[in-house]
């Protein structure tokens, strides 16, 4: 996998989460920050990495978001290795 392809899918990950309310109260709880906050650290490149991260907290987070991508769930996990997170496996 290759980081453009990695980063696709935190871009992917951060609009499934931005279309669902709940999560994104989680994610701004988890981030300590506002809506505000949150704009800001998306500009950031480790940003992507929070973003999969989160989605990888609960196997039913990443199992909604991998159906919704069309992806297999595996590939989050490739996706957050590739960007800095160690081996997927």
């Amino acid at each position: 996998m290759q980081i453009s392809e990695a980063s696709d899918i935190a871009d992917q990950g951060f609009q499934h989460i931005a279309g669902d309310a709940e999560m994104v109260s989680e994610l701004l709880a988890q981030s300590g920050t506002d809506v505000a906050g949150l704009r800001a650290m998306a500009g950031r490149p480790e940003f992507a990495q929070f973003v999969l991260d989160f989605l990888l907290e609960q196997d039913q987070r990443v199992l909604d978001f991998a159906a919704s991508a069309g992806i297999q769930p595996q590939r989050v996990v490739m996706a957050r290795a590739v960007l800095g997170g160690g081996d997927p496996w």
